[in-house]
């Protein structure tokens, strides 16, 4: 099964808007206890997430899962910070990308992969003003395309 598949718990749709993605990672991710019963029923938000590389091991900051309903004392913290399951190869990589000004490592989307809660991350660099300005002229114009060609096809 290719990356960025499976059943699809969260996505960060403002990541894209906001960032160019230029390299994606999937990552495994480190869960305590109930905190998967909490993402098998999509509670989980990634809208200000973000990793950073901390010796030689990538985590996860800001990412919200809530607590599990019928979780007890044994519940989890909502935003502690989860370490992400990547090669070392892979670490590097990461390691090498964000030292370079204006790039960082952010959660596009978490999903569940055979059993497992998986993290697509991205290589992104942060997108100006005009630059959104631009990608949203691009998509409205798409859209009158799309839509004067399904005009002329009735």
């Amino acid at each position: 099964m290719p990356k960025g598949e499976g059943k699809l718990i969260a996505q960060n749709k403002k990541a894209r808007h906001d960032f160019a993605i230029e390299e994606t990672f999937e990552a495994g991710i480190v869960l305590q206890g109930t905190e998967i019963k909490s993402v098998r029923a999509a509670r989980v938000n990634l809208k200000d997430a973000y990793a950073r590389v901390d010796n030689g091991e990538v985590f996860l900051h800001n990412m919200h899962i809530s607590p599990y309903e019928q979780g007890n004392r044994y519940n989890h913290e909502p935003l502690r910070t989860r370490k992400l399951l990547l090669h070392k190869k892979q670490i590097s990589r990461l390691i090498g990308e964000t030292k370079e000004a204006g790039y960082s490592i952010v959660p596009l989307k978490m999903y569940l992969k055979d059993g497992y809660a998986k993290v697509l991350i991205g290589v992104a660099k942060g997108k100006k003003k005009y630059d959104k300005r631009e990608d949203l002229k691009r998509k409205e114009a798409k859209r009158d395309i799309e839509r004067a060609f399904k005009e002329r096809q009735r």
